[in-house]
């Protein structure tokens, strides 16, 4: 508001459940700008035609790879998957190369995972949109076999981390650097896998501009205020997410997120697919 003089009227709440109240309003949605957490939100919208091209003026602000292909959302920020490890525990040459390497029995009962988390749900559904049910499914089962132990979230995974009560544990890439922050004295460390290997996935927080709105230049430049400076940093220096604006760089001590390009993943399958992925979960026997 300081910046543009547009007046900003904010709802908050679950990125999934906002989805659904714009698209039960459809042409008579209040919204101009939607802001998603996750991708599976920006699905259900793409997915009933609700958004519209962003302006070349913001896509021009993040590299392609980080954007719509058809312009209809741009990341604002990211959260890369990774395995944060005992560094006392685990040594450099003993990490997995893949996160298919988790299923083997050097790592059973060592592995800390968070079935009922929103992360790990997004994931697994990018992970089924980028390499099939099959494999997806065949991943989920050897998991399970392979007896993880199960936390309600990322930061109790790093805690568990941190103290030796696991080796490894799958998360968010920022939770650990928010806990290194705090406590310089723990003991766990981020670990990327290749980019092309589904671990390494990168979740954007996106933003998308709907087609019902009559303020569609002050959305464009609400979103471009996103993408600049301020917001940027606070991002990155903050909340330690990856800030995906060109010419932005992480915080300090936070690794360039190598990863492969999102912007063709079918976020409409995404949207569409929640449901698929949570019974996926299940039947695996990841969830109690």
């Amino acid at each position: 508001e300081e910046e543009t003089g547009n007046k900003v009227e904010v709802r908050y709440g679950d990125s999934g459940e906002l989805a659904m109240l714009i698209n039960e309003e459809g042409e008579k949605t209040p919204a101009d700008v939607f802001l998603s957490k996750t991708p599976g939100s920006i699905g259900v919208l793409e997915q009933n035609e609700h958004l519209t091209e962003l302006s070349e003026e913001v896509l021009k602000l993040t590299p392609s790879t980080v954007q719509d292909v058809e312009g209809l959302w741009v990341g604002i920020s990211g959260r890369q998957r990774v395995l944060v490890y005992n560094s006392e525990l685990v040594g450099e040459e003993e990490l997995p190369e893949t996160i298919y390497d988790l299923t083997e029995p050097e790592w059973k009962g060592k592995v800390g995972i968070a079935p009922n988390n929103g992360s790990f749900r997004d994931f697994v559904t990018a992970m089924r949109s980028s390499v099939g049910e099959e494999q997806t499914a065949e991943w989920l089962n050897a998991m399970a076999e392979n007896e993880p132990l199960t936390y309600p979230g990322n930061s109790p995974i790093v805690d568990a981390v941190g103290i030796g009560e696991i080796e490894v544990g799958l998360v968010n890439h920022y939770y650990n650097f928010r806990e290194l922050s705090e406590n310089p004295e723990h003991k766990g460390l981020n670990y990327q896998f290749p980019a092309d290997d589904p671990g390494s996935f990168l979740m954007v927080s996106a933003a998308a501009k709907l087609k019902a709105s009559d303020n569609q230049e002050a959305a464009d430049e609400l979103i471009a205020w996103l993408l600049g400076e301020d917001a940027q940093r606070y991002f990155a220096d903050e909340t330690f997410e990856y800030p995906l604006a060109i010419g932005i760089e992480p915080a300090a001590n936070v690794p360039e997120a190598i990863f492969s390009d999102v912007s063709d993943i079918d976020y409409q399958a995404l949207g569409d697919g929640l449901a698929k992925t949570e019974q996926m979960i299940s039947e695996a026997g990841l969830r109690e």
